[in-house]
């Protein structure tokens, strides 16, 4: 039976745009410590994975109606240390800009995070470059933007050489010798690149893990080429089970032709659950959401100048192959208006049917409202019972779509409560999931191998041994032995 991985995404004001809106939902990031302090315990009694937090280095107007959690939000490294002292042992991943960041000062946050959490930590490495992002460090928009990947491949290259700083017997401490470090034990890094100049050695000992475990997520072939050689979770987005076997298939095979064992890459996808006591209850929920969406013509003088483009009656009318932007929002999409409606039009009415029950034929039909957010509000998502949630992740996970889910919540808190306590017993009944944890560190939730030292090992070490519980690579009965 697959064992499936499972983490949760933390957006504290809920990850739909309508999410904060929703009623009895957190909505001021000033609050947001006790909803994480909340979250954290709710997710380790679950026996979650790891707590996973993104980062936005900029804020604006526009992103109220696009994305209200990145609005204001706690730093990921600071949320991580902070839940390191209140939670025991579910791990904590936080999130970092290799084309902002410094190598050396993050190479130093982390290590100690993993430290002071007895082994717990973890680091998400994006690569994005945005102009405001760029204005806010000093740095052209357009250089960042075209050399981040020479940067990233660098940048992880530099921080695993600053973490092995120390080899894991440095620190001596023989106090009847008065012999403390084994300076033959303690190393440079040394490194001067075409974008990083680091000398090292890094003034914090090894981490518990050896290399925290690094995450990465994108599409891109030069995004797809970085996570099969340097990460350990590689995060895609997938349009469905057919999609994300290809997209699981493509990366292991990049991690194979790399020289790495195929199994130490763990292939995770974001997903957003509604969950009800019923489908009926849980398409309600979505169905509420979806009509706490503005859209461009709640405003009848026109909408704020950030208002995304994309939601708008205009905007669907081209998608529809139907003019319908001089119509309210709250109009019926009813058979006789559907069956004017393009190919795509009518997927979006099939979207809307399966998230919220609507139906242009049933006694509710959808109204031009939730086609415009079906359309512009591209969370993967399913809905369902508790039990029926279970089965489509067990569904993906047998049929080796994916290693695990990235879980987000609409509403926070009683969605992801929702999922913790209702979702996660039903995984554990199937047995996809652990009742308890297997392990003390991330390496050992996710199944990897502590990594050896890259200043004395002549191996690559990002090439990571594996603890064994998936058994044997699939591609290994494809192509014999693993490179050394």
């Amino acid at each position: 039976m697959t064992r499936l991985i499972i983490g949760a995404m933390v957006r504290a004001i809920g990850a739909y745009p309508s999410g904060w809106r929703y009623p009895g939902a957190h909505r001021d990031p000033r609050g947001d410590a006790a909803v994480l302090r909340r979250t954290a315990e709710v997710a380790e009694a679950a026996r979650l994975d790891y707590l996973f937090f993104g980062d936005w280095l900029a804020t604006g107007h526009d992103l109220e109606f696009q994305d209200p959690y990145l609005v204001a939000r706690v730093d990921p490294l600071s949320a991580v240390t902070y839940l390191a002292g209140l939670t025991r042992r579910i791990g904590l991943i936080a999130t970092a800009n290799t084309s902002y960041a410094d190598p050396y000062t993050l190479a130093r946050a982390t290590a100690s995070a993993d430290l002071l959490s007895g082994g717990r930590a973890g680091l998400n490495l994006v690569t994005g470059a945005e102009p405001r992002v760029a204005g806010n460090h000093g740095r052209d928009f357009h250089e960042a933007s075209g050399s981040r990947y020479d940067r990233a491949v660098e940048f992880e290259h530099v921080l695993r050489c600053l973490w092995d700083s120390f080899e894991d017997e440095a620190i001596v401490a023989d106090a009847a010798a008065g012999v403390y470090l084994d300076p033959s034990r303690l190393h440079r890094t040394d490194f001067h690149g075409a974008q990083l100049s680091v000398d090292g050695p890094l003034n914090v000992t090894r981490p518990v893990q050896g290399h925290l475990p690094l995450v990465h997520a994108g599409s891109s072939p030069r995004s797809k080429l970085f996570a099969a050689q340097a990460a350990d979770l590689a995060l895609v987005a997938v349009t469905g089970l057919e999609h994300a076997v290809a997209v699981r298939e493509e990366l292991r095979s990049l991690a194979f032709e790399s020289g790495r064992d195929d199994r130490t890459l763990k292939v995770i996808a974001p997903v957003l659950p509604i969950v009800g006591d019923t489908r009926e209850h849980a398409q309600s929920i979505a169905d509420e959401l979806s009509e706490l969406v503005q859209i461009a013509e709640d405003w009848p003088d026109g909408p704020p100048a950030a208002f995304p483009a994309n939601r708008s009656l205009a905007q669907l009318s081209t998608l529809l192959g139907v003019d319908v932007s001089a119509l309210s929002p709250d109009r019926a999409a009813t058979s006789s208006l559907v069956a004017g409606f393009s190919g795509a039009g009518q997927e979006l009415v099939e979207i809307v049917a399966e998230r919220t029950g609507r139906s242009p034929s049933g006694e509710r039909p959808p109204t031009l409202r939730h086609l415009v957010v079906a359309a512009s509000v591209t969370a993967s998502m399913v809905v369902g019972s508790a039990d029926e949630i279970a089965a489509e992740f067990e569904a993906w996970a047998e049929a080796g779509a994916v290693d695990g889910f990235n879980v987000l919540s609409a509403v926070q808190p009683a969605q992801f409560e929702a999922f913790a306590f209702g979702v996660v017993p039903e995984l554990q009944r199937r047995g996809v999931f652990p009742t308890e944890y297997e392990g003390e560190t991330l390496r050992d939730h996710l199944d990897l191998g502590r990594p050896e030292n890259v200043h004395v090992t002549s191996r690559d070490a990002r090439f990571r041994p594996v603890t064994g519980r998936d058994g044997v690579g699939r591609r290994a009965f494809e192509r014999g032995p693993r490179h050394p």
